[in-house]
């Protein structure tokens, strides 16, 4: 007998394909845990907040609709080869060329006919998934009850159905077009259709199913071309949005005219299907062809060059009027009140004792400048940071509304040195501490800001309520993620706050007590989370205990965008104490490009300023927008809150169907809440942005563009718009001065060149009221003052330039910047008071090197073309009409920093230094130099020697000169 060795030869090889089998299996269960942990860490974060129903909403739509997708491509596409293939003919002559196809192709037939549907499928399902939004809005789209003036179609069926029924059209037709090119393939790899001696020989079979397949494909074409006449009512025609003359009279009956050539041809293809004939539809195919060039380009044409172009005011007037009412509409501007003005130059004594109101709550405090300087009083620790733009609010402060710029005291973790260790990331700086508010209209002596509350501990008119909760786990600096948490009676082991002295042991120490993340008590959610974040410490450490909570995605715009997907949100979220808790306002828009006649604008170009020069929105062209919601993000444990700001709003109402019960009636809103709502600044920049075109009236004075305007440039940044400033004042014809908005406008350029006069100022009012769920009905409104131009007003760039020429102001800025000073000037804001327009504008005083502390010094101010310059603001309006304005600023008390002062009718020149002030002004400088030294070093002895030194100084400079000088900070 004799043994066959071949089982012994198989085996090395069975071990391998064994064992590739197995390191193929557990990778994949590698990958599949790591796809687990990220989806059920999401879930739990969900879950936490209460929104598991939009997270589960979303990955039930986004499966159904890969799905759909995926089976919509592959079944079609599978039929289709299988089709072609059974019924090819069996006996059949090929050719050469063929037979060498075929035996290549054959070995791979059963693979291709199963891998070439899943292929595309698998494309058109991550195609479909990506567009499920569309789909979930068509299914739950509402009637907005208002109709498109062409069709007289609700404005819905564009908001809602259109953009599904257009994609439909266009998933089908794929599917349809990628059937008929492998059919003809299939077909002619096997020989149903045959190629030779000039002749088309096609089977039956394959006749049959290539001529239904052509007649399906332009049944959908002429569905999509008879849907393309709605369409162009988002379509730009002309200089508008939506048909005008050409597109009413020849691009919709052209598109109606070509929809039914397209289902005629269909027709002829069903017909050669049974009858076997290819010369009519491929007749008609030309004839549709040929019809497409002179019904859809050569007819328009004719009509634009002969009919509109010749009479084009005339003709285009009417669909003019459509686009400036339908555009008003979608952006929310068509109750704009409008107000004619003849704007005063002149001035004279007590010329603004009407508007004192206004006057007195003039923000002199820029909330872009005085970060550095809120820092190097309220930072005390180095780990602490505030925001480099700085927001505004208001509060109410012994019976009386005060404008206020307000900061979060928040963590800075680049800061800590040599404590950087994954213990003190994680789980002991886990939090910000205390909101600082500030006098927007007031300054100390020094030129500080004038603080009303501050202090760490916190102390202030905040402060005084029982139930504040100063600390802030959950801002724009968070880290990246913190655990927290610990059982009854544990050892904290959070820095709350420091206590004195620099050792760690004088830190006050505190244990977070709310529902702010995800529990991590247990091994198995520790093992997902350090996956997700990749840190195995999250798995062993001990400070991990069983009542450990997880919190991240911390910021309050990714946190309200993640619980709303559906938002687009304002860049500008702002902290506010509500109901004694800090709590960031986030503004929440509903946002389409389908509303039919309305033109559009860039979201990403219409926000942009220098304040926001480079921003980011997932959506960009809109021709639609409401601010929608408003969302608050609890600042202690992270909750969010979303309310129906706009309950009319048709897309708000659809999302809501969408996702039931995540956004709360306006009813919800308490007093507080109301009154630290505002106006969202990106709604008002993109509505000026359209109002710069569309506050005419008239088409004629469209047609003609006679009147076109734009926000003026920031006079300190060049090329970048002035941003929008918000100011409790007083419009005319108002009875009292309210929390408002406003920007102003100049002439659109013309080529290179900008005429900056002033065309009109736009103001919203921004006061919700302080009723529980009720909006003051004067919230919202739109007033534009338009400058008559028959006196010339100057704008923000000319006035700018006369401050930067004024030859006293010059002079009395040049002594402010001897040493090592730097003069810098802040937001240039422009008040509708005393008749005309009056411009203020604060100047700061830093180091140019070191430490860079912006400090009020001056107060600039114009109306019409006289100029004032002095420490205060009271003092400026004075200089300025007459020797009495009849109002005041808000800082009447501040002790000047300077000497005499010169109406601005009249300015003196300031004399040359002597010796005895330049050397006053060495000593002050040294002095300065070694006081920021000692408050660098922490050597308090030292810092009030060099404090005592700078005070003689500068009271020597004022005994010699009285002239205006720099005062350095205290």
């Amino acid at each position: 007998m004799t043994s066959n060795p071949a089982p012994t030869a198989a085996t090395p090889r069975t071990s391998r394909r064994i064992l590739t089998i197995s390191l193929i299996i557990i990778a994949a269960l590698i990958a599949g845990f790591f796809v687990f942990a990220s989806l059920y860490t999401e879930f739990l974060w969900f879950d936490q907040l209460g929104f598991e129903r939009v997270l589960t909403t979303q990955w039930l739509a986004t499966a159904v609709m890969f799905v759909v997708g995926f089976l919509g491509m592959a079944v079609p596409l599978f039929l289709c080869i299988q089709l072609a293939y059974r019924l090819r003919p069996v006996y059949v002559r090929l050719s050469s060329q063929l037979d060498r196809y075929q035996e290549v192709v054959e070995p791979l037939r059963r693979l291709a006919m199963w891998g070439m549907p899943i292929f595309f499928g698998v494309f058109a399902g991550f195609a479909s998934a990506g567009n499920w939004r569309v789909v979930w809005l068509w299914a739950n789209g509402v009637s907005t009850s208002v109709k498109d003036p062409e069709f007289g179609v609700d404005t819905g069926f564009y908001l809602f159905a259109m953009p599904f029924y257009h994609m439909l059209l266009a998933f089908v037709s794929a599917v349809l077009l990628l059937c008929l090119v492998i059919t003809a393939l299939v077909s002619y790899l096997y020989g149903s259709v045959r190629i030779g001696q000039r002749e088309l020989r096609i089977s039956k079979p394959a006749r049959i199913q290539l001529a239904v397949l052509a007649g399906l494909y332009l049944v959908v074409q002429a569905v999509s071309l008879w849907l393309d006449r709605y369409l162009t009512l988002t379509q730009p025609d002309d200089r508008i949005t939506g048909p005008a003359y050409t597109g009413v009279n020849a691009t919709i009956p052209g598109l109606a005219i070509l929809s039914i050539i397209a289902a005629v041809v269909a027709i002829l293809f069903f017909v050669t299907a049974v009858i076997g004939r290819w010369r009519f539809p491929l007749a008609a195919t030309a004839l549709l062809v040929v019809a497409s060039l002179v019904v859809g380009v050569g007819y328009p044409w004719i009509v634009t060059t002969f009919q509109v172009k010749p009479n084009q005011n005339q003709l285009q007037a009417q669909f003019y009027d459509r686009n400036i009412a339908s555009t008003k509409a979608a952006y929310g501007v068509d109750d704009m009140t409008v107000t004619p003005i003849k704007a005063k130059t002149d001035t004279e004594k007590g010329q603004l004792r009407e508007d004192a109101q206004t006057t007195a709550s003039v923000r002199i405090m820029d909330p872009n400048i005085i970060s550095p300087t809120v820092a190097q009083l309220q930072q005390y620790r180095s780990y602490y940071q505030f925001g480099k733009d700085l927001d505004v609010d208001r509060y109410k402060i012994d019976g009386k509304m005060q404008d206020t710029v307000v900061a979060v005291r928040e963590l800075d973790m680049s800061k800590l040195g040599g404590g950087d260790s994954w213990n003190n990331r994680a789980a002991v700086y886990t939090h910000g501490y205390g909101l600082v508010a500030m006098a927007g209209n007031q300054r100390t002596s020094d030129g500080e800001p004038v603080f009303l509350e501050q202090g760490i501990p916190s102390s202030g008119f905040l402060t005084d309520s029982e139930k504040y909760e100063p600390r802030v786990y959950f801002g724009e600096h968070s880290p990246e993620y913190s655990i927290v948490g610990a059982p009854e009676g544990s050892k904290p082991v959070e820095i709350d706050y420091p206590r004195g002295g620099e050792d760690g042991g004088s830190d006050t120490k505190t244990t977070f007590k709310g529902d702010g993340g995800p529990r991590i008590g247990n091994t198995f959610t520790k093992l997902l989370y350090a996956l997700k974040f990749q840190s195995e410490q999250i798995l062993f450490s001990d400070l991990v205990n069983s009542e450990s909570q997880i919190l991240y995605d911390r910021d309050p715009i990714t946190r309200v965008q993640k619980v709303a997907p559906y938002l687009t949100l304002d860049n500008d979220p702002y902290p506010s104490v509500v109901d004694g808790r800090i709590v960031w306002i986030v503004d929440g828009f509903t946002t389409s490009a389908s509303y039919p006649y309305s033109s559009k604008v860039s979201l990403r170009d219409a926000i942009a300023d220098s304040t926001n020069p480079a921003s980011a929105v997932s959506f960009d062209e809109i021709n639609y927008i409401r601010n929608s919601v408003k969302a608050t993000v609890d600042a202690y444990d992270g909750s969010v809150k979303l309310y129906a700001w706009d309950d009319k709003d048709p897309v708000l109402k659809t999302w809501q169907k969408v996702f039931p019960s995540t956004v709360e009636p306006i009813s919800k809103m308490s007093g507080d809440l109301m009154s630290h709502v505002r106006y969202p600044t990106d709604l008002f920049k993109v509505q000026r942005n359209i109002l710069g075109i569309y506050h005419i009236k008239d088409a004629s004075s469209f047609a003609q563009e006679d009147n076109r305007w734009q926000t003026p440039d920031d006079p300190q940044a060049q090329n970048q718009s002035q941003p929008p400033y918000y100011l409790s004042m007083r419009m005319p014809g108002e009875d009292t001065a309210r929390f408002s908005m406003y920007s102003t406008f100049i002439p659109a350029a013309q080529g290179q060149t900008t005429r900056e006069v002033l065309m009109g100022y736009l103001s919203v009012d921004s006061d919700a009221g302080s009723t529980k769920g009720e909006k003051s009905d004067t919230y919202g409104k739109l007033q534009l003052l338009e400058v008559d131009t028959d006196n010339t007003v100057p704008g923000p760039g000319q006035v700018q330039n006369t401050f930067n020429s004024d030859t006293s102001v010059a002079q009395q800025v040049n002594l402010m910047q001897q040493g090592e000073s730097q003069v810098k000037y802040g937001n240039l804001l422009t008040l509708p008071v005393g008749g005309g327009l009056l411009y203020v504008q604060p100047v700061y005083v830093q180091q140019s090197k070191g430490t860079q502390l912006p400090n009020l010094r001056k107060i600039l101010v114009a109306f019409g073309d006289q100029v004032a310059f002095e420490d205060t603001l009271t003092e400026a309006l004075d200089a300025l009409f007459g020797g009495d304005a009849g109002a005041s600023g808000g800082a009447e008390n501040v002790p000047p920093t300077g000497g005499e002062t010169t109406p601005p009718t009249n300015p003196t020149t300031p004399t040359a230094p002597d010796a005895a002030e330049k050397q006053a002004l060495a000593d002050a400088s040294k002095a300065m130099q070694a006081r920021e030294a000692a408050l660098k070093a922490g050597d308090l002895e030292a810092f009030a020697a060099a404090d005592k030194q700078l005070t003689d100084a500068v009271q020597k400079l004022l005994d010699l000169s009285g002239s205006a000088s720099e005062t350095p900070k205290k």
